[in-house]
């Protein structure tokens, strides 16, 4: 029988090598890059296995001077550092770098090279650290470094070589870009002399690598800067047009990393077709576009419109590495959707492994040898009561299920999904819904697996129902008085009326009039409660005592728009401030600088700090494990420490894979070490 998704599963020819389907995995970053060659390997590795036609690494340095640390990337500098690859029949793309501007050296501490000398925006974005201008010798050994690396490429078995020009990030863009290139030579000034060095990049790789290698080109089509940048009306359509039949693919996209991979609070799936389906019209090679998708039907719909060839991919691949196998097995309920929530691209702006909301298994591939669709079958016959059915507790029941064990999941709510079911229904969350629905669908495949909302217990209960083994995932409340990692004391005034928590806000307690939110947890909480009550009507002011409004958003790519959008709504802004006292009527500000203080107006305050665990329940049973009358009890998620929801869900996995398991002493994960 035929399949609507068909269309999705027919080979491509990308000039001498030919991909099995349309599924393309983009290059990424990831934050194991050459420091965990194995880990990455293995994350690759999987992403083949589960079907997607083509897998690239991320951006990869071809050369010391163009060191992108603190960062983690690839690295082929030599033969030594040609990494290693996957089976599966997968085709292997490289993106080969060379970063200009974009690399301060801080490892090799040589001159970092650009079209001109100018301050270095990679790293910090404000290292003291100026490039220098590349004269004519340097221009032709970036060309021979870069033709070296693809040789080294071609020598590791690579089957398609990037030449990129993307993301703002590269030497090949920052010639392409007026703002960055001011030279009087055949290099600079009309767009033909700027694109020059892009031309000779993959002329010279085409040269090199191209009778058994694809020559791949990645390349962002606007900037959304306006005049003052590429755009795809202007001079990102005519790139396209001048190289349109030199590489073997066109991978385009937009500008900066943050546009690019735009959180699911500001684009939606799709984003980007605005922006890039011009490029087929000009080009008879194959053409790769992104804008997370997750669904197999919006996928058919880009190729049947002519908006791309190949569905590129980076973050639903990392939510669902088996996503093209379950679409082709007709599992489409299957899909682990990514929430756009960008836990993903934290790996690389923290330097940390890759994580993924959605897929806990992500990252752990090779350290704990985890793999997102197989799981250890049960040892024995014996059931699990878990408590709580939030994010942590769901994902422990769903994989226990799928273990075979009989578990029994309870919740005091009527309705099931704990934090994720309260923060999803934010302004800008509702993609987050997906962690709990796609758990819940799951579960309800599992026949072993028993739900039980509205169903409180206290210890007497569940030592009384004759559970044996335990898993509490009760969760955490915010706290109400204010206290956090800035202030170690309560406010002063905390416990007058009209003073709220997250969670009043979350149960439709909302305050009106003049607002002040204290944001002490830096995440997204504080400004999507800001957003709330602002377009609910309230005047509202947001006080963080971080040098910037939800600062570890930063991370996540999102912190100017979060910022931008609260100043459009009229949010009083307040950085490196601190709620020292609540009054009946205002509260009393100071800067944590200067120590000067302001008093404004309040109706209503909202205090955003540190969470308390729910974990009464665990003491109370904890007796009762130490006499024998339970056989395990095991604390996990918010009710252990407060975290994100990503934490949760990979808490709640681990314990569904550690029980019955015997344990292991010292680190219980694989370390990649250099001898």
């Amino acid at each position: 029988m035929t399949s609507p998704f068909d269309i999705l599963f027919e080979p491509i020819q990308i000039g001498p090598v030919t991909a099995p389907n349309r599924f393309y995995q983009v290059p990424h970053c990831n934050g194991l890059g050459y420091r965990m060659p194995h880990g990455l390997a293995a994350m690759r590795g999987m992403k083949a296995e589960g079907g997607w036609g083509v897998v690239c690494t991320e951006e990869t340095e071809i050369h010391h001077s163009s060191d992108l640390s603190p960062f983690i990337e690839g690295r082929i500098w030599s033969d030594d550092d040609i990494p290693g690859w996957h089976e599966h029949g997968a085709l292997a793309g490289i993106e080969l770098s060379y970063n200009g501007i974009d690399a301060v050296n801080l490892y090799s501490r040589v001159p970092s090279l650009a079209p001109r000398s100018m301050g270095v925006v990679g790293g910090s974005g404000y290292d003291p650290i100026q490039t220098r201008r590349m004269d004519k010798e340097d221009i032709r050994n970036v060309r021979k470094w870069h033709r070296e690396a693809a040789l080294r490429a071609k020598r590791a078995g690579f089957d398609i070589i990037y030449c990129y020009a993307g993301h703002g990030m590269t030497a090949a863009m920052q010639f392409i870009s007026k703002r960055y290139n001011d030279r009087t030579d055949e290099y600079g000034g009309s767009l033909e002399n700027r694109v020059r060095f892009f031309r000779e990049l993959i002329e010279d790789a085409k040269d090199a690598v191209g009778d058994t290698c694809a020559v791949a080109v990645r390349f962002a089509v606007d900037e959304f800067l306006g005049e003052d940048g590429i755009t795809y009306q202007g001079e990102g359509h005519d790139v396209v047009a001048m190289l349109a039949e030199l590489p073997d693919l066109w991978d385009v996209n937009v500008s900066d990393w943050s546009n690019d991979s735009i959180t699911s609070r500001f684009g939606k799936e799709g984003h980007q077709e605005k922006y890039i389906s011009f490029v087929k019209s000009l080009t008879t090679k194959p053409v790769v576009g992104v804008g997370r998708y997750t669904s197999p039907e919006s996928m058919v719909s880009a190729i049947q419109r002519g908006i791309m060839d190949m569905i590129g991919a980076a973050r639903p691949s990392i939510a669902d590495p088996f996503l093209p196998t379950k679409i082709k097995e007709g599992r489409t309920e299957d899909i682990r959707e990514c929430i756009g929530c960008n836990i993903c691209v934290t790996g690389d702006t923290l330097f940390v492994p890759i994580r993924c909301t959605q897929n806990p298994t992500m990252g752990e591939e090779w350290r704990r040898d985890w793999h997102p669709e197989i799981i250890a079958p049960k040892k024995n016959d014996k059931e699990i009561m878990i408590i709580g059915a939030g994010p942590a507790g769901l994902e422990c029941a769903r994989a226990l299920g799928q273990r075979g064990y009989e578990v029994s999941l309870l919740d005091a709510r009527k309705e099931i999904g704990g934090r994720v079911l309260r923060e999803s229904a934010l302004p800008g969350l509702n993609e987050w819904r997906r962690v709990m629905d796609w758990r819940i669908i799951q579960i309800g495949k599992i026949e072993s697996v028993s739900v039980y909302p509205a169903s409180p217990m206290n210890a007497e209960e569940i030592l009384e129902s004759g559970a044996k083994n335990i898993i509490l995932a009760t969760g955490a409340n915010w706290r109400r008085d204010g206290v956090g990692r800035t202030l170690w004391k309560s406010i002063v005034g905390s416990d007058l009326e009209n003073v709220f928590s997250p969670d009043d806000l979350m149960e439709d307690k909302l305050p009106t009039g003049n607002v002040v939110i204290y944001d002490d947890d830096h995440y997204y909480i504080g400004g999507v409660l800001a957003e709330l009550l602002a377009t609910n009507g309230c005047n509202v002011t947001l006080v963080t005592s971080a040098p910037m409004i939800s600062h570890w958003t930063q991370f996540t790519l999102e912190q100017e728009r979060i910022q931008h959008k609260l100043m459009k709504l009229g949010v009083k802004l307040y950085p490196r401030t601190v709620l020292s006292t609540i009054k009946k009527d205002s509260v009393l500000l100071s800067n944590t600088i200067s120590e000067d203080e302001v008093e404004l107006p309040r109706d209503g305050v909202v205090l955003v700090t540190d969470r308390v665990s729910n974990d009464s329940l665990y003491y109370e049973l904890k007796p009762s494990l130490e006499d024998g009358n339970l056989n395990s009890l095991r604390l996990i998620g918010d009710a252990e420490a407060p975290n994100i929801i990503a934490q949760a869900v990979f808490a709640g996995h681990l314990a569904a894979r550690e029980f019955d398991e015997e344990k292991i002493e010292g680190t219980p994960f694989k370390i990649e070490r250099v001898i």
